[in-house]
């Protein structure tokens, strides 16, 4: 079992409240992952902004258009400094995901640490070589590009 860690850092030239506006909002994940993978909320009714405990399920196709059902818990939340997803159900062993952000003197750093644990043990760590962390980066490039066309660049 191989432990792997992704990092993505932004600045994003907007207030606190106006990015955590948008980042705590679950139906603006959407508008900001690759079309590619034809991201579905499933969740009935979701509320305007996440709280602690709120589950989120969904549908992905990552790999070959291959729908996968993915739930995620909102498992730690301080409005205006983080909050913590973390897959309860989905492809991964292990999905822990923080969201961090951090004011500065031009509007606010964005800093997503992603822990995971791909399936199937060895076999998981060589897909991790060969595939998932060259999708994270793709998935986590196309975000940013979202998030600077919405708010600006940073």
């Amino acid at each position: 079992m191989s432990i792997h860690r992704f990092e993505r850092t932004q600045h994003i030239p907007a207030s606190i409240q106006e990015v955590w506006d948008f980042m705590a909002t679950p139906l603006n994940l959407p508008r900001i992952t690759p079309p590619h993978m034809r991201f579905d909320i499933l969740t009935p009714g979701l509320p305007e902004t996440m709280y602690a405990g709120m589950l989120i399920a969904y549908r992905v196709r990552p790999l070959l258009g291959i729908p996968m059902v993915w739930l995620t818990e909102i498992s730690q939340i301080r409005e205006r400094e983080y909050f913590v997803d973390e897959q309860r159900q989905g492809p991964y062993k292990l999905w822990h995901h923080q969201h961090l952000l951090i004011p500065s003197d031009t509007g606010v750093v964005m800093k997503d640490i992603v822990t995971y644990i791909p399936p199937l043990g060895p076999l998981g760590t060589l897909a991790n070589a060969l595939i998932i962390r060259n999708q994270l980066r793709q998935i986590f490039d196309y975000r940013h590009a979202r998030i600077e066309a919405i708010f600006g660049k940073g």
